[in-house]
């Protein structure tokens, strides 16, 4: 088990931006998963067949695009889009609403240990030992939709922790997605009621990709090309890090450049599949070709 705080170096930059980030995170695992773009996809825990196969079948294939797949390894929706993350060769990261020293629920203990072994992470804002209080899982979600560009909403009923999660992404200005469903579905009640209120709605992850800005990251992590075509923010971003000389952190980028932290994150993404840069522990400089 690590910690790491949130001024320290290795800190998930996308969370220092949320309204309360938490002081410190514990993990199992590599953090550095989260440096990839990261998309969370919930839903109840209760799914039905077809809901459990859509959330697999999304986390499969945005994971194998080099998305890093972030949810709660509750029962349900959850466990479905991990598994997906894992079948998809990509990376995957469970935030717990626990302390960090035990799963819960402990079904998904087998499942924690796969995720920590294929290179994605444990997390968790409570100290070793703190049980799972209700509360605790309703203040877990902003940091799964904190580490995310996006949220991705699967069969959520009228009453459900989903629902938190999405409204905790709208507050930090990250898009929301919803997955249709049948109109009598009780299933889908909170699912419409987002899209009513103005979420996206998708029918499949090429849309997610698309949305967000990534499919050209997506392409690039399918052929592995180094060729550069950099544009906007990009291009900010790689001639920082060129004339800086030495490794950087995203704070520091931004001190370069006055891009956004959340653009910078954009940009160092897609620099990072295309393979124009590496990073190592927080720090970022020009990959040698």
């Amino acid at each position: 088990m690590l910690t790491v705080s949130r001024d320290q170096n290795g800190f998930p930059a996308l969370l220092k931006e949320i309204h309360n980030p938490p002081p410190t995170i514990s993990y199992r695992g590599e953090l550095a998963a989260l440096v990839r773009p990261c998309v969370a996809i919930v839903g109840t825990r209760r799914a039905t067949g077809n809901g459990l196969a859509i959330a697999r079948s999304f986390a499969k294939e945005l994971a194998a695009a080099g998305a890093t797949i972030v949810s709660g390894l509750a029962l349900g929706v959850d466990t479905a889009a991990h598994r997906g993350a894992l079948e998809g060769k990509g990376k995957t990261v469970a935030v717990l609403g626990n302390g960090i020293d035990w799963v819960y629920p402990r079904q998904n203990a087998a499942l924690a240990e796969e995720i920590i072994k294929t290179g994605g992470a444990v997390i968790s804002e409570y100290p070793a030992g703190e049980p799972s209080y209700p509360a605790n899982f309703l203040a877990r979600n902003r940091i799964v939709s904190g580490l995310s560009l996006g949220v991705i909403v699967i069969e959520a009923p009228e009453r459900s922790g989903s629902l938190v999660t999405a409204n905790f992404a709208l507050e930090q200005n990250r898009e929301v997605f919803v997955v249709p469903g049948p109109v009598n579905s009780e299933n889908y009640a909170g699912s419409h009621s987002l899209l009513r209120a103005g979420a996206r709605v998708v029918t499949k992850p090429a849309e997610v990709l698309e949305d967000l800005g990534l499919l050209e990251a997506a392409a690039a992590q399918k052929t592995l090309s180094p060729i550069l075509n950099l544009t906007g923010e990009q291009k900010i971003i790689f001639e920082a890090l060129k004339n800086s000389g030495e490794p950087v952190n995203a704070d520091r980028i931004q001190n370069l450049t006055d891009l956004g932290i959340t653009d910078i994150n954009r940009g160092l993404t897609y620099l990072l599949l295309k393979g124009v840069i590496r990073e190592e522990l927080g720090f970022y400089q020009i990959a040698s070709f």
